[in-house]
């Protein structure tokens, strides 16, 4: 009956190590993808803040690269469309965003010209 005894203790104080590791690697995990969630959503910010200029409707891919650092092309252009803005390629073949919910803005800008 001791060893039955022993042996559950063993198991029990086994089990409650075991649980208390995985709760801490769990909190370290988590607080990884909060940082790497926190880089991407101030990333988004920036390139709302650029999209979102008074003067430009319109920002080149070239000039949105040079002022937010540490993505690649690929991953800045997810970074663009999470922002909700669309790509647009300019007669010369160059790379340009614009934020979708500025669309009735450029079109007005637009007309204006044309008048």
């Amino acid at each position: 009956m001791e060893n039955v005894l022993f042996t559950l203790l063993g198991v029990l104080a086994g089990g409650l190590i075991s649980m208390g590791l995985q709760f801490q690697r769990f909190k370290h995990e988590l607080k990884l993808k909060r940082e790497e969630d926190k880089t991407n959503f101030m990333a988004e910010n920036t390139v709302r803040h650029f999209l979102n200029h008074k003067s430009f409707t319109d920002r080149s891919f070239d000039m949105i690269r040079k002022n937010v650092g540490g993505y690649d092309d690929d991953e800045l252009r997810k970074i663009l469309v999470r922002a909700g803005a669309i790509r647009i390629y300019r007669e010369d073949g160059s790379e340009w965003w614009r934020l979708l919910s500025r669309m009735d803005e450029y079109i007005d800008k637009k007309k204006e010209k044309a008048e």
